[in-house]
């Protein structure tokens, strides 16, 4: 099942929402629309968790919530709990997140409400929905989830969902509602914050990771690269999903009727290049995955379900999938820009290309692009420190009683951090490799998509080679990544 887009808008129904619907509400402002099935599983649970609570106890809703969990809340008090739960767990810290990461948390919590487990009243799901075509998203603080719930965030929008935080964007937020007893640990019980950013490095990852092979076959162009390393044979005998991938992205790429190869094998940077990139490839797939599931689910606890009239008490907030998958990618991510700046240093290397030092033209001595080295290898080292798994260590909070911490949120974040490094390291082998074409008068043939590449790349990139400033160019380079996958 596939999420419908209309003209409308993405239309949420609590069970198909993709990651690149995600992105195109959080980022694009593409409107959302709740569907009738969602909207009737929010209403059956919402129904069925009001009479729940007149017969037996439900976590958060007639009791306290961690530890405080043995502590009742009569029947007489549940007015104000749930106000008193948003605000005493409101306490996220440091600066506020970006819009599209808390545009992307929104649109994901109300996608999940829809699935039905949550148990919250309808008309949440529609202040969401309202801020989210409104172009409005709460002040949400960076820190204050380790992976069991995005607690303090959740807690933050409940209470711009009162009116008592304020609503930031382009227009006044939503009108201010009510929340009962119940309302409140149904709202903040929920990784959205987490598993949003998690769909934005995602979808960055796989640009990133598609756009390689692109700037890989202009290095492998400009030092006459041997094309037996990408053969289908080769890879059929060892088939990794990845490896395979990449292997025919290079043969695509490039055109059998090239210029032979100059060496009978290449470094690592070009030979293996398919076995190296393509487990970052198998990674952004499995990051797929997972984040379809976690946007369709409904992993509230308790978990109220109107099939069987019950309220299941569990821990399917707990975010251990996706801290994995995304460590893993980081990891992965880190081979593919190890890579490139090996390709950058071959291109450099006049034994590669029949040039002079550094693509260096002009005076003797001049330095030609030899400081990209050094500022790929800087951004290499991001992309490095930030691929430590976050999960080595733990948390025990509420009194002990919540004894492992996933740090999903930590890993999500590390990840959007270590593909703009990424992108960087890219984009100076653009630069390098573009270069290095232009000097040997060898664009790659007419008529192929590499060509297509090289000449968005040189209409944006300057031709002069004399010694200057670089910064710009590897800012222009970043930005034509995009670009450059679509093709």
């Amino acid at each position: 099942m596939v999420s419908e887009t209309t003209t409308r808008g993405v239309v949420l129904d609590g069970r198909s929402l993709t990651g690149d619907q995600v992105i195109q509400v959080a980022r694009a402002h593409v409107p959302v629309v709740i569907g009738e099935q969602g909207r009737r599983a929010a209403e059956a649970a919402w129904s069925t968790a009001e009479q729940l609570v007149t017969r037996r106890s439900v976590y958060g809703r007639t009791t306290g919530v961690g530890a405080n969990r043995v502590e009742a809340v009569g029947a007489d008090a549940r007015q104000g709990h749930g106000v008193r739960l948003l605000r005493s767990h409101a306490g996220g810290v440091g600066d506020l997140l970006a819009e599209d990461e808390v545009r992307a948390m929104l649109v994901v919590r109300l996608n999940q409400i829809l699935a039905g487990g949550a148990g919250l009243r309808p008309g949440v799901a529609d202040a969401l929905a309202d801020a989210l075509n409104a172009g409005s998203y709460p002040a949400v603080h960076e820190f204050g989830a380790i992976g069991t719930g995005d607690l303090t965030a959740l807690s933050e929008t409940g209470l711009a969902l009162l009116g008592e935080l304020p609503w930031l964007g382009t227009s006044p937020g939503p009108e201010p509602i009510g929340l009962d007893s119940g309302d409140a640990l149904a709202l903040i019980s929920s990784n959205a914050l987490t598993i949003g950013i998690a769909a934005l490095a995602w979808h960055e990852a796989r640009r990133l990771l598609e756009v390689a092979h692109t700037v890989t076959a202009l290095s492998f162009l400009a030092v006459d690269g041997s094309p037996e390393a990408y053969a289908e044979r080769v890879h059929a005998s060892r088939p990794h999903s990845g490896q395979v991938e990449a292997a025919a992205r290079m043969r695509a790429l490039l055109d059998p009727s090239e210029r032979p190869s100059a060496r009978l094998q290449d470094p690592f940077g070009f030979r293996c290049f398919p076995q190296i990139h393509g487990p970052a490839l198998d990674a952004a797939a499995q990051l797929s995955t997972v984040v379809g599931v976690e946007i369709n689910a409904a992993a509230e606890n308790p978990l109220i379900s109107a099939d069987d009239d019950t309220a299941y008490h569990h821990g399917g907030f707990h975010c251990a999938y996706l801290r994995h998958t995304l460590d893993g990618l980081r990891l992965a991510l880190l081979d593919t820009a190890h890579l490139s700046t090996a390709r950058l240093a071959a291109l450099l290397d006049p034994r590669f290309t029949g040039l002079r030092p550094f693509l260096a033209l002009g005076e003797s001595g001049s330095s030609g692009v030899m400081i990209l080295e050094y500022s790929a290898n800087s951004a290499l080292a991001e992309v490095r420190a930030l691929a430590a798994p976050a999960g080595l260590g733990n948390a025990v909070v509420s009194r002990g009683l919540e004894e492992h911490s996933s740090f999903a949120f930590q890993s999500a974040r590390q990840s959007l951090r270590s593909l703009t490094a990424l992108r960087l390291v890219l984009a100076c082998e653009l630069v390098t490799a573009v270069r290095a074409l232009r000097q040997r008068g060898l664009p790659p043939r007419a008529g192929t998509p590499l060509r297509a590449a090289f000449d968005l790349a040189a209409a944006k990139l300057s031709a002069e080679m004399s010694d200057r400033r670089l910064s710009a160019d590897v800012e222009i380079a970043a930005a034509l990544l995009a670009d450059l996958a679509a093709l």
